[in-house]
């Protein structure tokens, strides 16, 4: 009890110190450029209070949750035993962890799909256009890109290929779907590989690959056990893009055969 007291108390503190320039720049700027009162000062107070104790609480269950299960997973799923190599790790080949990958993809889709902020941008972006995007599409495609990407890096540590090949193949492909998407779309898709990488797929997918390049013979956590962020961050933008670019082909083909409807019927007249 009293060693969980002094967890909370010790991340409150850094908490504090963290939102510290927040709070400073906010009031300065209120006091000092705008030069007027902060209205409902008091419902500010108390919404600080609650970012204060979320903040708080987050950390404490990312390092007493999220960190140790993410890095357990990948230790277990990696273990050359569960994966059939008995005591002989070194005949394991990239083929043997492919329950690595499919957990990567998982936890990946799962992870982004629970987004807060991901939740937040798809909402928006569904009233904003008018019910064009649905929120769920979006959310949707921007998750298959993220278990597409996660998997992917994994299959980059298990191999130990250089990281900077994948990424600038990565956005080659974004520079490519840019041309061919449509304006509307494009800003909503970079940002969409922006809001993946926030507090709930971070820590997981950090913790994954972390813990995947502890277990992997030959590899090393800080030169590959970094990166999976990265895969995260491009993929869902290849992904909206491609959903955009599948949906206005679709929408057209629907144009095309009503327009070929009526001109059969008109001549059928």
């Amino acid at each position: 009890m009293l060693e969980w007291i002094i967890n909370i108390s010790e991340a409150a503190v850094a908490t504090c110190r963290d939102i510290a320039p927040i709070i400073v720049i906010l009031l300065g700027f209120q006091f000092l450029v705008i030069r007027k009162k902060i209205p409902n000062f008091r419902k500010i107070i108390i919404g600080f209070f609650y970012v204060l104790l979320g903040l708080t609480l987050f950390l404490v269950g990312l390092e007493q949750a999220l960190f140790p299960l993410g890095e357990a997973m990948a230790t277990q799923l990696s273990d050359p035993e569960f994966l059939g190599a008995g005591g002989d790790p070194s005949s394991l080949t990239w083929k043997d962890y492919y329950w690595v990958y499919i957990f990567a993809a998982a936890i990946g889709f799962a992870t982004t799909v629970a987004e807060p902020s991901l939740i937040a941008v798809a909402i928006k972006a569904e009233e904003i256009s008018g019910g064009n995007i649905s929120a769920w599409g979006l959310r949707a495609a921007v998750a298959i890109g993220v278990a597409v990407g996660v998997s992917l890096g994994t299959f980059r540590i298990v191999t130990g290929t250089p990281l900077p090949d994948y990424i600038m193949v990565g956005y080659i492909v974004v520079i490519i779907q840019t041309f061919f998407a449509a304006k509307t779309i494009i800003p909503l898709a970079y940002d969409s590989g922006g809001v993946t990488t926030s507090t709930v797929t971070v820590p997981v997918v950090a913790a994954l690959g972390l813990g995947l390049a502890s277990t992997v013979p030959g590899r090393s956590p800080l030169l590959d056990g970094f990166g999976l962020i990265a895969f995260a961050s491009v993929f869902p933008i290849m992904s909206v893009l491609a959903y955009a670019l599948i949906a206005d082909y679709r929408a057209k083909r629907a144009k095309e055969a009503q327009a070929t409807d009526t001109s059969s019927s008109g001549s059928e007249a």
